[in-house]
């Protein structure tokens, strides 16, 4: 579970995230939604300890992601697909990652063949394409096999059969119980893979609702989300 509670945080004039208060249920995809400049990624840097509030707290199963003693089997995250040393193999970016939690080589390859990089992970990341290079940080987010999972954009630069495919991913984590925080500028995506929706507009919480509300208010999300932040996002 994600407990975001009061959340500010501030830089010189800017209020980037302005005292906002949500929780992500396991058990369900939490669809993540708001405009460019929102907060939605300075929010999950604020969950993941990555940057510190200006007031406020972001918990995960009860306490700061920072005093979690095996970060990696608790949250598994991507934030930014392309930070990735270009030089390395997929095969040797997993296998670092996994010795600081002393995870085996057993399990790079497992969720190497989850995210479908088999055929290419003794290749260099700096000759992948962005969707690849998403797969790729998928993987490093399921090594740790968490209980929790966060994904900032994750379709960027994935093929219709990529999305599908993530569509089809993060429905069957959170089936088996895991909590999942998506954040996406795709109304589509949101409306054929969320169960509940957060949405933020300039650092504040607008909508903490099940998408079933928002379906049966409205006559599209589209309209919905017009309606709530005064700004159209993209719908494709």
């Amino acid at each position: 579970m994600i407990d975001v509670k009061h959340l500010t945080k501030t830089y010189a004039s800017t209020t980037a995230v302005d005292d906002l208060s949500f929780r992500v249920e396991p058990g369900q995809v939490t669809g993540f939604l708001g405009p460019n400049g929102a907060g939605k990624s300075t929010t999950m840097r604020l969950i993941l300890g990555l940057a510190t509030p200006t007031s406020g707290q972001a918990l995960v199963n009860g306490r700061p992601y920072r005093e979690a003693p095996e970060p990696m089997r608790e949250v598994g995250a991507l934030l930014d697909a392309t930070a990735v040393h270009p030089g390395r193999s997929a095969y040797n970016h997993l296998l670092a990652l996994a010795a600081t939690h002393g995870i085996g080589e057993i399990r790079v390859a497992e969720v190497l063949a989850q995210v479908g990089l088999t055929p290419v992970a003794r290749k260099r990341v700096g000759g992948f394409s962005l969707g690849m290079q998403q797969r790729l940080g998928i993987a490093g987010a399921l090594l740790g096999d968490p209980a929790v999972l966060m994904f900032d954009e994750p379709v960027n630069g994935l093929d219709p059969d990529g999305v599908r495919w993530i569509r089809h991913l993060m429905r069957g984590l959170a089936a088996e119980g895991r909590t999942i925080l998506l954040s996406s500028h795709l109304m589509s995506e949101m409306a054929l893979t969320a169960d509940h929706l957060v949405i933020i507009g300039r650092g504040r919480l607008v909508a903490d609702t099940p998408l079933s509300d928002l379906t049966s208010a409205y006559p599209s999300l589209e309209e919905a989300y017009l309606q709530l932040t005064g700004s159209s996002v993209e719908y494709r």
